[in-house]
């Protein structure tokens, strides 16, 4: 990392670009009791007539102080899948660039890089789903831009080892993506707190997990100041409506609730895991930092298929690379996991 240089890994036509302004970017004080009749919008209030924050100030505001950061380096996305097409856009110029994922990984990674024509340099986790440091590396040329690490990962459902990690942030001059969409089911340190020691650490999380809130689509990117104002000039201008953002700071003022739940969850996690070893026809239960724990059975496309039949949805993870024979199971609610238990039993 000794020769990091942002600059660098910026798209030609990203640095030209003059961003759009929008009305509510040129007039920032809209909550004031003023006229407004600057942005075309309806006139007679309905609650949302108006034209959200750009920014989502309010709401970045709670996460700032939540998470020990300043507001300069949060970006708000319409799910976390818009925020790493940002960063691919940012960042990657189509069918020059490159970037590297860890398979079996989370999916939409590789579907980014296609819409994007951007080449997907694969390299497959150890066989204790670990990151391959050595091969990683040696995948790098002048031309990797990202590289994509999901940590608790998805299927796997483990946290990766942070020394393998930082081997990658301290080789790579590119941006070390670390995807944390499940850590607050983890025991292992969010890297939020190594923001200021890595400039070229990219962390997102999201409130679809651990806070409930799939339904809304609320993503988050945290990175330098540097990073996010370069994400902020690409993003649309109103990207996180208003009523997401209502329903995100009224879920982050209620963290107590959300941690909670969480607790709720864990335990129900490991009652699952004890089941999950007496079911004569399960190989191997994973170990897991998630909400959700992969199970290899004996036959993944039987055994699924039986689950449905009996109202049970699972997903099937077998066609994955190292996930031969794997279905992944959510943790649900106590009388759900008691079904699936009950139904494996019975198969």
């Amino acid at each position: 990392m000794n020769n990091f240089n942002l600059d660098n890994l910026i798209r030609d036509n990203v640095k030209r670009l003059k961003p759009y302004s929008s009305a509510r970017d040129e007039f920032k004080d809209f909550n004031q009791d003023m006229v407004f009749l600057d942005a075309n919008e309806n006139p007679i209030n309905n609650g949302v007539n108006r034209y959200p924050d750009p920014q989502q100030l309010t709401v970045k505001k709670v996460l700032a102080e939540q998470k020990g950061v300043s507001i300069e380096q949060i970006l708000l996305g319409n799910g976390s899948d818009e925020v790493l097409d940002l960063l691919y856009r940012a960042f990657c110029e189509p069918k020059v660039d490159n970037v590297i994922t860890l398979p079996p990984t989370y999916g939409m990674y590789n579907v980014l890089a296609a819409i994007n024509t951007i080449d997907n340099r694969e390299v497959l986790l150890t066989d204790n789903f670990q990151p391959n440091v050595e091969a990683i590396l040696k995948h790098v040329d002048k031309r990797t831009k990202l590289i994509f690490i999901c940590s608790p990962n998805n299927p796997t459902g483990n946290a990766f080892n942070s020394e393998l990690i930082e081997q990658i942030l301290k080789n790579f001059d590119g941006l070390v993506v670390i995807d944390e969409a499940y850590i607050d089911f983890s025991s292992q340190e969010t890297w939020l707190n190594k923001l200021n020691t890595y400039p070229n650490l990219v962390v997102t999380q999201t409130l679809s997990k651990a806070y409930g809130l799939a339904g809304i689509r609320l993503g988050i990117c945290y990175a330098s100041a540097e990073i996010i104002a370069i994400l902020n000039k690409i993003k649309p201008p109103y990207n996180v409506n208003e009523l997401t953002q209502q329903r995100a700071l009224k879920r982050l003022v209620d963290f107590n609730i959300v941690e909670s739940e969480i607790n709720t969850i864990l335990i129900q996690k490991n009652e699952l895991l004890k089941q999950l070893h007496q079911i004569k026809f399960v190989k191997e239960v994973y170990p897991t930092d998630g909400n959700f724990v992969l199970v290899k059975v004996d036959d993944a496309n039987h055994r699924y298929a039986q689950l449905l039949e009996k109202g049970i949805v699972v997903r099937n993870r077998t066609n994955q690379p190292l996930c031969e024979h794997c279905l992944r199971f959510t943790i649900g609610l106590p009388q759900e996991n008691e079904k699936l238990i009950k139904a494996l039993n019975e198969l």
